[in-house]
């Protein structure tokens, strides 16, 4: 597993508004289109699910994650690479093993930029 530097897209608020407060540049939509290209695949969404819900410890263990899928342990492998690329999870290696976590702060940034101020909705 490779140790290259990751840039953590869109960690700071200023450079991802919501989607209702203005129309994104180009540079913060594909940005914000790399997050999204990376949960478009149902594995990788149900990884990043199982990744986020592993409990208090906020990691899980590839060991744990590979047996939910009916894939070959490269394919979760290569899954799990494509998201810490897009900058949501990082990954520490202990052993043999390697856990996995979300990475700070990214989970509330999507929320942020999807949600709609109330009143903002349609029929308001």
């Amino acid at each position: 597993m490779s140790k290259q530097q990751l840039a953590v897209i869109g960690q700071d608020a200023a450079c991802c508004p919501g989607l209702s407060a203005a129309p994104l540049d180009e540079d913060q939509a594909a940005d914000l289109a790399k997050l999204f290209k990376a949960l478009g695949d149902p594995v990788r969404l149900r990884l990043m699910s199982m990744i986020a819900s592993s409990g208090e410890g906020g990691e899980v263990c590839v060991c744990e994650l590979t047996p939910a899928f009916d894939l070959s342990q490269p394919t979760i492998s290569h899954h799990l690479k494509l998201l810490r690329q897009a900058g949501l999870i990082d990954c520490e290696r202990r052993g043999t093993w390697v856990y996995y976590r979300i990475l700070p702060g990214v989970l509330d940034r999507l929320a942020a930029f999807l949600a709609v101020p109330r009143g903002a909705g349609a029929g308001a």
